[in-house]
């Protein structure tokens, strides 16, 4: 198929990831590739060159408008339409079987958009008010939705979920993030650096415990880094720096327990996952796809109760490692993904 991938513009397609929209974005274009699909991702200018690029902005918008992603920005919101439009026009035009639409944009889901190229949107996000008019008005059979986990649906849909909506697990190549027989005792946390993530929450957990800990991720939110977590790193507590795949699943699978501690409603949760491929249990907070996710691979807890993760911590260590591993193998597999993927893809071509 002629596959056009629209994406998220505030980070670079391209490792490091800055997060899990990143990650997704990059692993579809390169697993599409590799069954044989022509794939053109669209994606700010600054993504990764090996794959057929086209520009929807010069470069990722987080370099130009810093810190304007929540705040309302007028001149961000022109910019990136501005791209975004352009860029819809060019798909319109250039003879695709489908879009599959990652953008957390409103404009590929107007409906003269839709009745031109058949389109798979997912949903990567909670429900807000600046896109959930748009998601609910945009149903139809050529254009399939999907959201990341079954909690994740429900906070779009709560009434009920829609028929031409599907639950669509992320998932990885196992064989990129090696199962350890053994960890070393410590705990790890991994994750974009800002306050909904929660990891001032997994250093008082950590410390309590007893276990030394090492955070791994880009600083996103500078401010609440040197506020809230900066301070409380030395001893055994450490920051560990921003790592492209290999390094970070060196790092993870060292390590005996992985903890996470999401404060808002994670609609998956992409890290645990790979964390449990290379064999660490989960300890962490019950909110959003978390107990979803985990399963019988972790020990969740309320959020905030630092208390309660400290002996979620305990717990989680007594999981043997297999455990996680298999249960990865079993749900969520980058070729388990692509084949939902592709499925959707025929549905919406079909219709």
């Amino acid at each position: 198929m002629r596959i056009a991938l629209l994406a998220h513009l505030r980070h670079p397609i391209a490792p490091p990831f800055a997060g899990g929209l990143e990650a997704y974005t990059w692993h579809l274009a390169e697993g599409l590739s590799a069954r044989g699909h022509d794939v053109t991702l669209f994606a700010s200018g600054d993504s990764d060159r090996r794959f057929r690029l086209d520009p929807v902005i010069p470069v990722h918008h987080e370099a130009a408008f810093p810190g304007m992603e929540h705040r309302g920005d007028a001149g961000l919101k022109a910019h990136v339409d501005a791209g975004y439009a352009a860029a819809l026009d060019r798909i319109a035009a250039g003879g695709f079987d489908v879009l599959h639409n990652n953008s957390l944009s409103r404009l590929p889901l107007e409906r003269r958009r839709l009745e031109t190229v058949p389109t798979v949107t997912s949903l990567h996000v909670p429900p807000y008010d600046a896109l959930r008019w748009f998601v609910h008005e945009s149903l139809s059979p050529s254009h399939r939705i999907t959201a990341t986990s079954r909690a994740h649906a429900r906070g779009w849909w709560p009434d009920r979920v829609p028929p031409e909506v599907a639950v669509l697990h992320n998932g990885i190549d196992p064989a990129a993030w090696p199962f350890r027989e053994t960890g070393d005792g410590s705990a790890v946390w991994c994750g974009r650096i800002a306050r909904v993530k929660g990891p001032h929450h997994a250093v008082a957990a950590a410390r309590r415990a007893g276990l030394p800990l090492t955070l791994f991720g880009p600083i996103e939110e500078p401010d609440y880094w040197r506020v809230e977590v900066a301070p409380n790193l030395g001893g055994p507590i450490r920051y560990g720096g921003h790592h492209d795949g290999a390094a970070l699943a060196r790092e993870i699978g060292r390590a005996s327990v992985f903890l996470f501690t999401p404060c808002w409603d994670e609609p998956f949760g992409l890290v645990t996952v790979e964390a449990m491929a290379c064999g660490l249990p989960v300890a962490g907070f019950a909110r959003g796809a978390a107990e979803e996710v985990v399963g019988e691979a972790g020990c969740l807890v309320p959020v905030g109760d630092a208390a309660a993760l400290a002996h979620a911590i305990g717990a989680a260590l007594a999981i043997p490692r297999d455990v996680p591993r298999a249960r990865v193998l079993r749900l969520f597999t980058r070729a388990h993904w692509l084949n939902r993927c592709e499925a959707l893809y025929a549905r919406a071509h079909a219709a």
